[in-house]
């Protein structure tokens, strides 16, 4: 039985993908592949042995929503780009934002413990 990727959301097992399954996976040409590094929207791995490019689980979630970007709102490489890398300087916002709730938590749990500061 061959594992879908389409709109997956659990974590993959696997840790490194060739050319050929993330082309079979996500249902992509390999030339889109190529575009997406050449727009530095993925950076696969090179692996030494024998000769070749692989990727990562993280590239294919990266490939994935590439895919729905050109495929099903007409965004360009370069927007597609831009998107990504605002989503992860999001992602990255929100785990700081959340850090600071935590530790704003914990003193006001300790100030409610102890009293005033």
């Amino acid at each position: 039985m061959r594992k879908r990727v389409k709109g997956y959301r659990k974590p993959m097992a696997k840790e490194f993908w060739t050319i050929t399954e993330v082309v079979e996976l996500l249902e992509v040409e390999e030339s889109f592949l190529l575009e997406l590094e050449e727009e530095e929207v993925i950076c696969p791995v090179c692996s030494e042995e024998p000769p070749k490019k692989l990727f990562r689980t993280s590239d294919l979630e990266r490939l994935r929503l590439a895919k729905a970007l050109v495929e099903d709102m007409g965004v360009n490489l370069a927007g597609v780009e831009v998107i990504l890398r605002m989503r992860q300087n999001m992602v990255q916002m929100r785990r700081q934002f959340d850090a600071i709730l935590e530790d704003l938590a914990q003193e006001i749990q300790e100030t409610l413990r102890h009293g005033s500061p």
